[in-house]
């Protein structure tokens, strides 16, 4: 005896069911056997003889190359939008900013001095290691 879950017969489930299906199953279904049908004509046209695949490898890396391209065009559009906003920005800000930057870039002296001084006897002893792994392996070989 199995425990049946009940069905809800709302009219938005069932809508939402209607929608499901003509909204995402079918144009899934649809897109994938565009694709499938496109895949199988150009290997036919390329590949029976006299096809030219040069040619169709130059259409397929312009057909790759393309979304990149319009992805990189629209960061330029957002980079190029935020240096704008930036140069408004800086030409709005008060004197005292400045300063601060001043104060940031001496903290990052610190920081960086700070950084190299805790790194700096790691590297020391990692050079150490290797040296006698160096030393050691010469009197193996010898």
């Amino acid at each position: 005896m199995k425990a049946q879950l009940p069905h809800p017969e709302q009219y938005s489930y069932l809508k939402h069911r209607k929608q499901r299906t003509t909204q995402i199953i079918l144009p899934v279904i649809i897109s994938t056997l565009l694709m499938v049908g496109l895949i199988v004509l150009i290997s036919f046209s390329t590949f029976n003889s006299g096809g030219d695949v040069s040619r169709w490898a130059a259409i397929s890396t312009i057909w790759i190359i393309i979304p990149l391209l319009l992805v990189g065009l629209i960061l330029l559009a957002v980079l190029v939008g935020l240096i704008y906003l930036m140069a408004r920005a800086l030409s709005a800000l008060p004197y005292y900013t400045g300063i601060a930057q001043d104060y940031v870039y001496i903290a990052r002296g610190y920081i960086i001095r700070g950084a190299d001084m805790v790194a700096k006897p790691v590297i020391a002893l990692e050079g150490f290691i290797e040296n006698i792994k160096e030393f050691l392996g010469r009197i193996t070989k010898s």
